[in-house]
């Protein structure tokens, strides 16, 4: 039976067997990783829909068809609508319906006018044009979270198979403009264009599929990356990420002598929260804490667990005479707000010190070493308190 079938049709069916076994992998896709089951899902939709339509191409050329049936055209246009969708939904955009669909009954419509009329010439440019519009669509989108989340230095890389893709169409509906009759005709038999065009296509499916394996990958590595750089039971900085900010910081400050203050929190008593309520309510208390203090973070502004039930807060721009109000708001903050946790009311307080350091410092390890001291003479002194470290006197009345 392959014998009797024309380079064209075996070029297309070899497309079909491509994306249905790309269908098969994001289907398991789909089922074995829930963070990107929905996504998964769209794009193996995407790719069993283009398998139907390459499949229907090559009974089409087997029937001797004057023109392309609907329900390749329908697959087609379908299968690039869930692929922009699962796109949009991976990368954190709301999916759109309304204009895919609105895209989807203009190739309906235009199908159903063909004939003998001359609406037949308008099928290969609204097909070809719509599925450009799709295509440049997905590569705006694909470029602008290559641009703002994975902060690529060239995003238009991560679009660029389907801006190939789009304009490749683009190409096609351009050339039914000028010419449907000859298009319909290239498209609808055996021809050493229509096998070039399948290989091609067959090289911007593998493009495509290896941009969704790479947005997969990304995400991968971003969520390591986080890890890396974030506690895992309060999700603040961990010591490494808030030492690192602290000495990018200290840099900054020496080239253009800004001020920044550094804030040394330490939860009260946690021994005693732990010994008499138990580990898992140490756990909350400092998760119910580092929330506190991340709810009064500014945009610039970095907060990081240091170690145990110890906490630093990195103010730019901020001198002490600033930073001191700050404090005694987070300490005020934190004695109002007790864990509430099983019935069971756990009172919570902070000590707090507080150190300036001036874009002259030279070293970032002072400063911290500094505001440490501020934060052992409050404790020192009763502790629920905040002491700055070039004043022996204590803020709190």
């Amino acid at each position: 039976m392959l014998l009797s079938l024309s380079a064209t049709e075996v070029s297309f069916l070899m497309l079909a067997v491509i994306q249905a076994v790309a269908s098969l992998v994001w289907a398991l896709a789909a089922w074995a990783v829930p963070d990107a089951r929905r996504a998964a899902a769209h794009w193996a939709a995407w790719s069993g829909l283009s398998a139907t339509t390459w499949v229907v191409l090559s009974m089409q050329l087997q029937l001797q068809l004057q023109s392309p049936p609907l329900l390749g055209v329908f697959c087609g246009v379908l299968g690039v609508i869930m692929l922009q969708r699962g796109i949009r939904i991976y990368i954190g955009k709301p999916p759109r319906w309304q204009m895919p669909l609105a895209l989807l009954l203009l190739v309906v419509v235009t199908d159903r006018l063909t004939g003998p009329s001359t609406y037949r010439q308008l099928q290969p440019m609204v097909n070809f044009g719509v599925l450009a519009w799709l295509y440049f669509g997905t590569a705006v989108d694909l470029r602008a979270h290559g641009r703002d989340e994975l902060r690529l230095r060239w995003p238009v890389l991560l679009a660029l198979p389907v801006l190939l893709g789009g304009a490749a169409y683009l190409s096609r509906a351009l050339r039914a403009a000028l010419s449907p009759e000859s298009v319909l005709a290239e498209m609808t038999t055996n021809s050493s264009l229509n096998v070039g065009a399948a290989l091609s296509f067959l090289v911007l499916v593998l493009c495509l599929h290896a941009t969704l394996l790479a947005l997969v990958v990304a995400r991968l590595v971003t969520g390591l990356r986080r890890l890396a750089r974030r506690d895992g039971l309060t999700g603040l900085l961990n010591r490494r990420a808030i030492e690192e900010a602290l000495d990018a910081q200290m840099q900054r400050s020496q080239r253009s002598d800004q001020v920044f203050t550094l804030m040394m929190l330490d939860l009260d008593h946690f021994k005693v929260i732990n010994d008499r309520h138990g580990h898992a309510m140490g756990d909350h208390a400092l998760k119910h804490v580092a929330a506190l203090l991340h709810g009064e973070l500014r945009n610039v502004d970095l907060l990081g667990r240091y170690g145990g039930e110890e906490f630093l807060f990195l103010l730019p721009g901020l001198h002490l005479a600033q930073a001191l109000p700050v404090a005694e708001r987070l300490r005020e903050g934190i004695a109002a707000r007790p864990l509430v946790l099983a019935g069971v009311t756990v009172p919570l307080s902070v000590s707090i010190g507080v150190a300036e350091s001036a874009g002259t410092q030279a070293d970032p390890r002072s400063v911290l070493a500094r505001a440490d001291a501020a934060l052992y003479r409050a404790k020192a002194e009763g502790r629920n308190r905040v002491l700055a470290d070039d004043a022996p006197r204590t803020v709190r009345p």
